[in-house]
C-alpha cells in the first residue's frame, strides 16, 4: 500500500484528476462542489494496473486553506503535482512543491492537466517551464504527464507512472510503535467515535488499547477499516479509520495522535534542523508569531535560533522550538513552520531532539542520526534504553542493567568505584551505600567480589571472618555465649556475612539454625499434628530464653509455621 497526496494551485484540476482515477469525487462538503474550489482533505482510493492498491489524498490549493494542505502531506509516500496547461506555474503551486520538500517527500510526478483547453505547443511549453522550476527539487527528475480528465487523454500513461513510483518507494517501516495523526473525526450513528488518518511506525489490532494524545485519554480500538473495508489489524502506511469506544468524538480534534502507551515521549521543547526558504525577503528570528505543523497538526511555537541570532534564506541552521501543548514527537519527525503574521511558509525542518536538556545556549543537535544518538546519551551521561528508544526511535543494547551509558562517563565511572572498593580494604565496601547504577556497575568488574554484601577486591579477605569468637558462638550451639571482643557493629557485619542471625537480641551461628530444622523435622515425624515450645526446648536441650528465638527464627524462614500453641511443617521444612 502507498499513500500520495496531490498538490498545487488552486483549481488547476486536482479533485477532478483525483475523480478520473478513483471515481470518487474527494470533495466532501456541499460548499466545496457548489464552490468547485477544494476547502479541506479528500480521500479516495484505486487500484493500479499492477493491481497494487493506492490511496490518494487531494488537498486544498487555496492560499487560505494551505493549513488544511499541510495536515495532508505527513506521511505520505509520493506526491502528485498537478499544473494547469494554460495558467501554468503559480505562486501556489511553488509554495506546494517547497512544504512538499520541507515535510519530506522525495518521490512524485507532475500532471499538466487541461490540456484539451490549449494546443499541443502550450501544453508543450508549460512543460518546458515546469521542468526549470522544479531543478534542484525531489521533483527534477520526474516525469511529466499531460493529461485531460475531459477526454482522458494520459490517464493511462499517469496509472503507468504511479506504478512506477509504487515500486520506486519503500514500504513504510514497522518500527512496533504504532501512531495516527488524526485528520478527520466523527460519529456515525450506532458507532461512537470514528477517527481517520494516516498510520505510521507500527501495527494496530481490534480490541488494542490505545492513548489519545495529548488528552492522555485511553482508549480501546472497537473497529478498524481501510478503504471501506472492516480488517482485524492494519499495518502502517494505511490509510485506516479506528472505531474508538472510550471517548466522545467532540473531544477529539485534527491533530491529535492515537498511540500506544508508554511508547512515546510528549515533547514540550525539541531542537532540530531548519531550513529557510530561498523565496523569503527577510532573516528568520525569533520574532514572529509562528505555528509548527506535524503530521496533521498546527500549534503555536515560540523559535530560538541556535548558535546565532537569525537564518538566512536558502540557509540551514539549527532551531529550538517550545510546544504550545505536548505532542508525541520522536527524533526525525518532519515540519514546517508558517508565520501567522506574514501568513507565509518561511520553512521547516527535521526533529533532533524531543527533550533537550542542555541550555539553548550550549545545544548542539546533529544531522547524523547515530551522531545525534551518541549526543543525547552523552548529554544525559545515564539513560535508560526504553527512554533513549522513545527520544529517538532507535533501539541501543543496554551498556550497563537497563542503562545506556556514555563511554567517558562509564569509564569515569567505573574508575570511581573501583578505587571506592579498594580503599575500603579487606573489610570491604558495603553496597548498601551504593545508588542503583553503582551496584549494577559491580557486575561489570571481574577484579571485585560481592559476597555477603560487602565488595572487595579479588584476594582481598575480610580478617573479622577469621575472629576467634566466632568460633567460640558456633561452639555455643543452640544456647551460645557472645564474647565481649565482638563489638555490636562486627556482630551485624558477621550477619550480613551470613556467619551469625540474631532473633530477640539473641545471636546464633547459622549452624544452630541447621540443628534445630533436623530437631523440628524429627519432632513433626512423631507429632505430625505438631509440636509444643516445651516439647522444642526439651529436644534442644535448652532454656526457654534461647529455645524461643530459635524457633521464632525457623517460624520467619518458613521452616515451620505456629498454629496456635503448636509449631507445624512449614514450606521450606527439608529445603535448608
Amino acid at each position: 500500500m502507498r499513500i500520495f497526496a496531490t498538490a498545487g494551485h488552486v483549481d488547476h484540476g486536482k479533485s477532478s484528476l483525483v475523480t478520473a482515477l478513483t471515481g470518487t469525487n474527494p470533495d466532501r462538503w456541499r460548499e466545496e462542489r457548489e464552490r468547485g474550489m477544494t476547502i479541506d482533505l479528500g480521500f479516495a482510493h484505486f487500484t493500479l494496473p499492477s493491481g497494487r492498491e493506492v490511496s490518494l489524498i487531494d488537498v486544498p490549493g487555496h492560499i487560505r486553506f494551505i493549513n488544511n494542505m499541510l495536515a495532508g502531506v505527513g506521511g505520505i509516500h509520493g506526491a502528485i503535482l498537478v499544473v494547469d496547461a494554460h495558467e501554468g506555474w503559480m505562486p501556489q503551486t511553488e509554495e506546494h512543491l517547497r512544504i512538499l520538500e520541507l515535510a519530506g517527500t522525495r518521490h512524485g510526478v507532475v500532471v499538466v492537466s487541461r490540456v484539451d483547453l490549449v494546443d499541443d505547443d502550450e501544453a508543450e511549453l508549460t512543460a518546458i517551464d515546469i521542468a526549470d522550476h522544479v531543478v534542484g527539487t525531489f521533483l527534477a527528475e520526474a516525469p511529466i504527464v499531460k493529461v485531460s480528465t475531459v477526454r482522458g487523454d494520459g490517464l493511462d500513461d499517469l496509472r503507468h507512472e504511479l506504478d512506477l513510483m509504487m515500486d520506486a518507494t519503500a514500504a513504510s517501516p514497522d518500527r512496533g510503535r504504532p501512531r495516527l495523526f488524526v485528520d478527520r473525526v466523527f460519529a456515525p450513528k450506532g458507532s461512537g467515535t470514528v477517527v481517520t488518518g494516516t498510520l505510521t511506525d507500527g501495527s494496530l489490532a481490534v480490541g488494542d488499547n490505545v492513548v489519545v494524545q495529548p488528552l492522555q485519554r485511553e482508549v480501546r480500538i472497537r473497529g478498524i477499516q481501510t478503504h471501506g473495508r472492516s480488517v482485524d489489524s492494519i499495518e502502517p502506511g494505511h490509510r485506516v479509520a479506528l472505531n474508538l469506544s472510550g471517548i466522545e468524538h467532540s473531544e477529539v480534534r485534527r491533530g491529535h495522535a492515537v498511540v500506544r502507551a508508554d511508547d512515546w515521549h510528549l515533547a514540550t521543547a525539541i531542537d532540530a534542523s531548519f531550513t529557510a526558504l530561498v523565496s523569503l525577503d527577510h532573516d528568520v528570528t525569533r520574532r514572529g508569531a509562528y505555528t509548527m505543523h506535524v503530521g496533521s497538526d498546527e500549534l503555536p511555537v515560540r523559535l530560538r535560533v541556535l548558535a546565532d541570532e537569525s537564518i538566512r534564506p536558502g540557509a540551514r541552521g539549527f532551531v529550538r522550538l517550545h510546544l504550545a501543548e505536548p505532542r508525541p514527537l520522536v527524533m526525525g519527525d518532519h515540519f514546517v513552520i508558517r508565520e501567522s503574521g506574514r501568513d507565509e511558509t518561511v520553512g521547516g525542518g527535521v526533529v533532533r531532539d524531543v527533550a533537550p536538556v542542555l541550555t539553548a545556549s550550549r545545544a548542539e543537535p546533529h544531522d547524523d542520526d547515530d551522531a545525534n544518538v551518541d549526543r543525547i546519551v552523552a548529554e544525559r551521561g545515564w539513560i535508560d534504553a526504553v527512554e533513549l528508544r522513545r527520544f529517538t526511535g532507535v533501539s541501543r543494547p543496554p551498556t550497563v542493567a537497563h542503562w545506556v551509558v556514555d563511554p567517558a562517563v562509564l569509564k569515569a565511572s567505573q574508575t570511581s568505584l573501583l578505587n571506592r572498593v579498594t580503599n575500603a580494604g579487606p573489610e570491604g565496601l558495603d553496597i548498601g551505600v551504593l545508588d542503583e547504577r553503582d551496584r549494577a556497575l559491580l557486575a561489570t568488574f571481574t577484579e571485585i567480589t560481592v559476597t555477603s554484601g560487602y565488595a572487595r577486591t579479588r584476594g582481598a579477605d575480610d580478617p573479622l571472618l577469621s575472629h576467634p569468637g566466632i568460633e567460640l558462638i558456633r561452639a555455643g550451639g543452640c544456647a551460645p555465649t557472645v564474647p565481649s571482643t565482638l563489638t555490636n557493629s562486627e556482630l551485624r557485619r558477621l550477619q550480613k556475612a551470613g556467619v551469625l542471625f540474631e532473633r530477640d537480641g539473641e545471636w546464633f551461628h547459622v549452624d544452630a539454625l541447621e540443628t534445630a530444622r533436623l530437631a523440628a523435622a524429627e519432632m513433626l515425624t512423631s507429632h505430625p499434628d505438631g509440636f509444643t515450645m516445651s516439647q522444642f526446648r526439651e529436644a534442644l536441650g535448652v532454656t526457654r530464653k534461647h529455645a524461643v528465638p530459635i524457633a521464632t527464627e525457623l517460624d520467619a524462614r518458613g521452616i515451620t509455621r505456629r498454629r496456635g500453641d503448636v509449631r507445624i511443617a512449614g514450606p521450606r521444612l527439608n529445603r535448608e
